[in-house]
């Protein structure tokens, strides 16, 4: 079928992707505005029933979320899918214990039906429950609106401009040694308006695009393949992301090359092929002690699993041990001073930083945005939490950190945007390789595991050099390294500047049961850490 007809026909496929409630759509109407009179005549019938039922507090969530995904192998288009999921979610808190509904009937009476069943299941939810919920105070804000900052929304660029572009990196890839490539891309915008009994009303305007691919290479001859992914990162910005501004771009050692606040997909995976295809004839690693040099676009999911999670209150208080794990940053560590890396290890919690996946106005308990320390000169001081869970470290207002990824999902706590400070001395990423004798240095995401405490964990890569008395030299392969966290953040002995400081991040970060999705974004300059042990992942065939 040729792309022109596919996308004239096409708009079915991929509904695992879809969220409760979802229809899909013409990719036109991912285009049509919200009405924020009908949203605040709904959130305030939910309001009204909800005090009626004997509620002390309610908050309601009008949201209509966008999501357009367009799928491409070499030649061809393999999916493309717009999705629409609308509705309202109304959480109350009655007799100190919470309760949720939500419907999909944008109407008053169903809004204020949804109002009293979720205060019915609170009056339910309260017989049972041995401590009441201590809910932080926050204060209203009235009316307030924010919005993502775009230049250019992608929902508005025409579809078949997206495809023209992934069509256009495919057949680069392959023109430039790759044998099969698959690329992708990602919008999601979230319509959200949320209201509560604090007297808040807030509307909200989120986006979010990502543009990944993987380029496989092939030595015909053995059967041998190799992949490399793409060094892309998600990010909370509009189709602007895509056309890369020169200025942004800049060569780092071993001939790679790296982008801030922008993004050449073309350039990187014509870079992708040629890389995947030397990865055929590179040398495998040798397993023991060395230093290693962490580019942002790697560093960035050791940062999510090692620090990010870990720092979660309710994983911290055990709330979320059926499921991904507990923490082993137990609150007795922050009490004592816990030496969580080195001194020059600084890591902060942050809602508000531009073009970040984590960044909006206000999170969905209408707490404002902030930033705030996790860890300062290498020590544990803080954790990230929500309205219900502040009092318990003894903060009076909530870090910002509730989100729900649909209508339909009651909200919870989800990590902010977790980034490591960078050095606070100019040292670039060349000055910083010159004083290793003896490193590997590696970009990009690879697989990983890490245990239920998130403190033993393994993490590879997407690309590995050699680091030879202070040169980066040949790229290596089957490079894996074993951490403890706090072993491995004490073993941090280098930050490069505020100049080389990039972000990296998570477009699809699983937690809760049921399951929910969120995004979140992880900055850091290039970072080195000494003596680590590095594993061979080659398997052997016998």
């Amino acid at each position: 079928m040729q792309r022109r007809e596919f996308l004239g026909s096409s708009m079915i496929g991929l509904t695992g992707l879809l969220l409760p409630g979802s229809r899909l759509i013409a990719a036109e109407a991912l285009l049509a505005p919200a009405d924020t009179r009908q949203r605040k005549a709904l959130a305030d019938a939910a309001l009204e029933a909800s005090r009626a039922a004997g509620a002390s507090y309610c908050d309601v969530r009008v949201g209509r979320y966008l999501r357009q995904s367009i799928i491409t192998r070499e030649d061809r288009v393999q999916n493309v899918v717009n999705s629409e999921s609308a509705g309202v979610g109304v959480r109350v808190l009655l007799d100190g214990a919470w309760g949720f509904a939500a419907t999909h009937q944008q109407s008053i009476d169903a809004v204020a039906a949804a109002a009293r069943q979720a205060a019915a299941i609170a009056r339910a939810n309260a017989r049972s429950q041995t401590r009441p919920v201590q809910l932080a105070a926050t204060a209203g804000v009235g009316e307030q609106r924010w919005a993502t900052p775009l230049q250019v929304n992608a929902m508005a660029v025409p579809l078949q401009d997206k495809v023209d572009l992934l069509l256009g990196v495919n057949a680069a890839a392959l023109a430039a040694g790759a044998d099969y490539i698959n690329s992708q891309l990602f919008l999601v915008n979230e319509q959200k308006y949320f209201a509560s009994t604090d007297g808040s009303y807030i509307d909200q305007d989120v986006h979010r695009i990502w543009a990944p691919f993987t380029v496989t290479a092939i030595d015909k001859a053995s059967g041998k393949f190799r992949s490399r992914i793409g060094l892309s990162a998600p990010m909370g910005m509009g189709f602007e992301y895509l056309n890369a501004d020169p200025a942004e771009k800049f060569a780092l050692p071993g001939g790679v090359i790296a982008y801030r606040n922008a993004y050449d997909m073309r350039e990187d995976a014509v870079e992708a092929a040629r890389q995947a295809r030397a990865k055929l004839s590179a040398a495998s690693a040798k397993p023991g002690k060395y230093d290693l040099v962490l580019d942002p676009s790697h560093l960035a999911l050791t940062i999510h699993e090692s620090v990010g999670h870990p720092l979660e209150l309710d994983r911290v208080l055990g709330y979320e041990a059926n499921y991904a794990g507990t923490s082993f940053a137990t609150l007795d560590k922050r009490e004592a001073g816990f030496q969580y890396g080195s001194p020059i290890v600084n890591f902060s919690a942050d809602k508000t930083e531009p073009h970040s996946l984590g960044a909006v106005g206000y999170d969905d308990e209408g707490v404002k945005s902030k930033r705030w320390d996790l860890i300062r000169d290498g020590v544990l001081v803080d954790y990230q939490a929500t309205r219900d869970e502040a009092h318990i470290i003894g903060h009076a207002q909530s870090h910002g950190c509730s989100y729900a990824d649909s209508w339909s999902s009651v909200q919870f706590q989800r990590m902010a945007n977790v980034s490591l400070a960078p050095g606070r001395t100019p040292l670039s990423v060349q000055q910083l390789i010159a004083d290793v004798e003896d490193g590997i240095y590696i970009h990009g995401r690879g697989s990983y595991s890490i245990d239920q405490q998130r403190y033993n964990a393994q993490f590879g890569g997407a690309l590995f050099f050699e680091i030879k008395q202070g040169q980066v030299g040949r790229q290596i392969e089957d490079v894996a390294y074993q951490i403890r966290t706090p072993e491995f953040w004490n073993a941090c002995t280098a930050i490069c500047d505020q100049r080389d400081l990039r972000m990296n991040g998570s477009f699809f970060d699983g937690k809760g049961q049921p399951g929910q999705v969120s995004a979140v974004s992880h900055a850091s300059a290039t970072a080195r850490f000494d003596g680590i042990n590095v594993i061979n992942t080659a398997r052997s065939l016998g």
